[in-house]
C-alpha cells in the first residue's frame, strides 16, 4: 500500500462542471455540497455583516474544530435552496475554499470570483439564546442542526491518554479552546440536558430526531463500562419527555460489547447505534486510530458492529468512515480506483449483514495528527464513493433513519437515499 508521490498530487483536478457531466444521475447540488465540504469555505467581510445571532445559528458547539483552527462567531452551516445542509468549515483563503459572499444582500457561494449557488445560514431556535439552571447558555449544552438537537455528554477521549487519538481527530485540543474561550462544559450534567432538550421541545415542528455522540471511555469494570453509564445516564433523563419507551434518536459511540449494546437498548429510548471504523482497511485502521486497534482492533470492531444488528435491527445500524484519509501519504492507497475498491468491498461484507456505511469528507485540522496534509482525494472520487455506497444500500435494502439529509447533513452519500421506499 505504499504511496506513489506523484499519482495522485500531479493530477489535474476536475472542474465541478466536469465533475457534474459525469455523473448526470447525482443532483448537482450533492455535488455542489460534497465540493464545498472537500475544500471548506471562507467568509467574507460583507458575507458576515448579515449574520445575525439572533436569526441565525453561530459556531460555538462543535465537539470537533476548524480548518482555520478559529474560534469565531460564524455561520453554524449552510442551507442549499433544496433543503440540504452543508456542514463545513472555516477554511484558509490560501488554501482555495469557496468563498461566501453577498449579492443583492444574499449570501452566495462563490468560485473564482463568480456566484454559483445562493445559499442560507442556519436559523436559530428560540433556546440558543436563554440560560441553563447553571448558567451555561443552553446551546454550548445541546447544540442543533436544522432538523435534529445534538449533545456531547463528554468533549473528551481517553485514547489521547497515552497518544493514541486518531490522526484525524482534534476533540482534546478543541475542548481546551471551548472551555476557555466559549465555557463549554467538558461534561454535561443528565438533568440540566433534559432541562435543555424539554426548552427545545417547546417550539412546534422543528425537531425530529435527537443525537448523542461523544470521545471514548475505556474506564469501568469492563472496559467502556464509563462510556456506556454516561450514555444510560443521559438517555434516562431525555426519555422522561416522552411518553413513549423509544423516541427517534441515534448514539454514535464507540464499539461496544453485546452486553453493553443490549444493556443500552433496554434501559434506554434510543433506536439507532453508530460505531465509526474510520477507515475500511485493517492496515490504515491500525495506522490511523491506534487508540481503536489497541482497545478493540479491526475484526472486532465490525464483529461488534454486526452483533449490534442483533440488538437494534438492519438499518438501525452505521459506521462511518472518514473518506479521504485512506489516500494519505505515506501509507494511504496509491490510487482512487485502489482505494474504492477496497472500501466498497469492506463496506459490502457490512452490507449484507444489516450494517450500512457512510461518509464524512475528510477536512484536515490543525489540532490533529494530519493536521498539515492536504487532502488528495478528488471530487470525482467522492461522487463515485457516495453512489457505490448508495447502491449498496439499495441492493440489501438498508435505510437511513438518522444520517439522512434532514436529521445530519453531513454524509454525501447519505443525501441519495431521499427517494428510498422498501416499503
Amino acid at each position: 500500500m505504499s504511496q506513489s508521490a506523484t499519482s495522485l498530487a500531479s493530477r489535474q483536478p476536475a472542474t465541478l462542471a466536469e465533475v457534474a457531466a459525469a455523473h448526470p444521475d447525482v443532483p448537482r447540488l450533492i455535488i455542489l455540497k460534497t465540493d464545498v465540504q472537500r475544500r471548506g469555505v471562507f467568509y467574507s467581510d460583507r458575507a458576515l455583516s448579515v449574520l445575525d445571532p439572533k436569526i441565525h445559528s453561530i459556531t460555538g458547539t462543535h465537539i470537533f474544530g476548524t480548518r482555520d483552527g478559529k474560534i469565531a462567531p460564524r455561520p453554524e452551516s449552510l442551507l442549499l435552496r433544496d433543503g440540504t445542509s452543508i456542514i463545513i468549515t472555516p477554511t484558509a483563503l490560501e488554501e482555495d475554499p469557496y468563498v461566501v459572499d453577498l449579492v443583492d444582500g444574499q449570501p452566495f457561494l462563490f468560485d473564482g470570483g463568480q456566484p454559483l449557488e445562493a445559499v442560507d445560514y442556519w436559523p436559530a431556535p428560540a433556546y440558543y439564546s436563554k440560560m441553563s439552571r447553571s448558567g451555561v447558555l443552553m446551546k454550548n449544552i445541546v447544540s442543533a442542526r436544522p432538523q435534529r438537537l445534538v449533545v456531547n455528554p463528554s468533549r473528551t477521549c481517553t485514547f489521547w491518554n497515552n497518544g493514541n487519538g486518531c490522526g484525524f481527530c482534534d476533540i482534546v485540543p478543541q475542548t481546551k479552546k471551548g472551555t476557555k474561550e466559549l465555557n463549554i462544559p467538558v461534561t454535561l450534567d443528565p438533568v440540566e440536558v433534559a432541562e435543555v432538550v424539554a426548552e427545545a421541545l417547546r417550539e412546534p415542528a422543528r425537531f425530529s430526531a435527537l443525537f448523542l455522540t461523544a470521545g471514548s471511555n475505556v474506564g469501568g469494570a469492563a472496559p467502556f463500562d464509563d462510556e456506556v453509564e454516561t450514555y444510560v445516564r443521559v438517555l434516562r433523563e431525555i426519555g422522561k419527555l416522552f411518553r413513549t419507551k423509544k423516541f427517534p434518536s441515534q448514539l454514535m459511540a464507540t464499539a461496544f460489547t453485546e452486553a453493553q449494546l443490549q444493556r443500552i437498548h433496554d434501559e434506554t429510548g434510543v433506536m439507532s447505534y453508530t460505531a465509526d471504523i474510520e477507515v475500511l482497511d485493517e492496515a490504515l485502521f491500525s495506522h490511523h486510530c491506534p487508540g481503536k486497534a489497541e482497545w478493540v482492533g479491526y475484526e472486532e470492531w465490525k464483529r461488534r458492529l454486526v452483533r449490534a444488528v442483533d440488538v437494534f435491527g438492519p438499518g438501525r445500524v452505521n459506521t462511518g468512515i472518514v473518506a479521504g484519509i485512506e489516500l494519505a501519504p505515506p501509507y494511504g492507497f496509491a490510487t482512487e480506483d485502489e482505494a474504492l475498491s477496497r472500501i466498497l468491498d469492506e463496506a459490502e461484507d457490512l452490507a449484507r449483514q444489516g450494517v450500512s456505511t457512510v461518509y464524512i469528507v475528510w477536512s484536515p485540522r490543525p489540532g490533529s495528527v494530519l493536521g498539515k496534509q492536504r487532502n488528495p482525494a478528488s471530487l470525482d472520487y467522492y461522487i463515485r464513493l457516495a453512489k457505490g455506497l448508495h447502491a449498496l444500500r439499495v441492493e440489501y435494502r438498508l435505510p437511513i433513519m438518522f444520517d439522512d439529509y434532514r436529521h445530519c447533513g453531513n454524509h454525501p452519500d447519505t443525501d441519495l437515499s431521499r427517494l428510498l421506499n422498501f416499503d
